[in-house]
């Protein structure tokens, strides 16, 4: 893989290009914005200290990649951060003939879709041509990793649609995954008309608390407050249990139908947002408390950056500026060292790396929504 970053030439005049764009995509400056900026500054610090010598941080596939996406959305590259440089060369190597990025020495942590998910998005955002035909096997990969593509599967079953974490043949597949899965295939260019993003819909229907769309037995008697759940038998990941719908799955679920070309005044779409209008919090994940508080803060980010609104208002009709409410709480959660982590560990959110990155990802995205 060593001959790729030889293929630079007009790589180099590209990103300077991008750059530039990005930094005047910024809101204009404020005490509020140079707070922020200094802030991410100290966990890119933060993230530099901690990378290990193999150029990965963690000594994993997905971790380094958030890290490597944290970076490169707040203005690094392989040209100007050999940090960047380093942690792409170890994506690289992990790259399989398959199209699969990831490590499968220990089949446990091997995750094969969750992990190429990451890795080709971290890749992608180089926007390095030499990674083009890397970036589509990947995307083959996953592809041909969702329920029903490939394996004969009949949309009646309810795991039709859906892309788990791809490490056994008895996986099951789950909200997060598939968005994880669906976020790469957009951010790199799969057409809108391509199968995965119908076949998708279906699934995502039978995660949502609606039950209008949702033609599982359990959504016909579950709350149909529009939110989402983890897995479409109605299982949550919400202390309160089955059925439950909560803060992260809802914001991935919302984004994950307007990559599969919803429209955003769909009444599926609509009753996803509603729920999030009534449950809108910057201090918690909602019906989840602070579990996998750090995973909602970044996806709420890229969600209501997606969804284009500047304004949440409130089922009170008072309007929450999100991208400012944001910034103001990961500042106040910033540790003395520029990391971040979280007290509840779990989904590995004790985990300062992992952390760290997801939060240098949702400030990129408050900073520039449209980048």
């Amino acid at each position: 893989m060593r001959h790729l970053l030889y293929k630079m030439s007009v790589y180099v005049v590209f990103l300077a290009i991008s750059l530039i764009g990005a930094r005047t995509a910024a809101a204009a400056p404020d005490a509020l914005i140079a707070q922020a900026q200094k802030a991410v500054q100290k966990g890119i610090n933060y993230l530099h200290r901690v990378q290990e010598k193999d150029g990965s941080w963690s000594h994993y596939p997905g971790t380094t990649a958030l890290a490597l996406a944290a970076l490169l959305r707040n203005g690094h590259n392989e040209l100007n951060d050999p940090a960047v440089a380093h942690g792409i060369q170890y994506l690289l190597h992990l790259v399989k003939p398959n199209g699969g990025i990831y490590d499968d020495r220990d089949p446990n942590l091997a995750l094969p879709n969750y992990n190429t998910s990451l890795s080709m998005m971290a890749l992608y955002l180089t926007h390095n041509p030499a990674y083009k035909p890397i970036i589509a096997k990947a995307q083959k990969f996953l592809e041909d990793s969702q329920f029903g593509a490939t394996d004969g599967m009949k949309p009646s079953n309810p795991f039709y649609g859906g892309i788990g974490y791809g490490s056994d043949p008895d996986d099951h597949p789950d909200l997060s995954n598939l968005a994880t899965a669906l976020e790469a295939l957009k951010d790199t260019g799969v057409p809108a008309n391509a199968p995965v993003w119908k076949r998708a819909i279906i699934f995502l229907q039978r995660v949502q608390n609606r039950k209008e769309s949702n033609d599982q037995a359990w959504a016909k008697t579950g709350p149909n407050d529009g939110g989402f759940v983890y897995d479409p038998l109605g299982g949550s990941k919400s202390p309160q249990g089955y059925r439950t719908s909560y803060g992260s799955m809802t914001y991935e679920g919302l984004k994950s139908y307007i990559y599969c070309n919803v429209s955003r005044k769909d009444p599926r779409a609509q009753a996803a947002w509603n729920w999030i209008r009534s449950h809108y919090s910057v201090t918690t994940n909602p019906g989840m408390g602070t579990a996998a508080l750090y995973y909602y803060y970044h996806t709420m980010a890229k969600t209501l950056a997606v969804y284009g609104q500047k304004y949440v208002i409130d089922t009170h009709g008072k309007p929450h500026d999100w991208q400012k409410d944001l910034i103001q709480q990961l500042i106040r959660l910033q540790h003395p060292d520029g990391s971040w982590f979280n007290t509840n560990a779990r989904f590995w959110e004790n985990q300062p790396a992992l952390v760290t990155s997801y939060t240098l990802i949702a400030l990129a995205y408050c900073l520039h929504p449209n980048s």
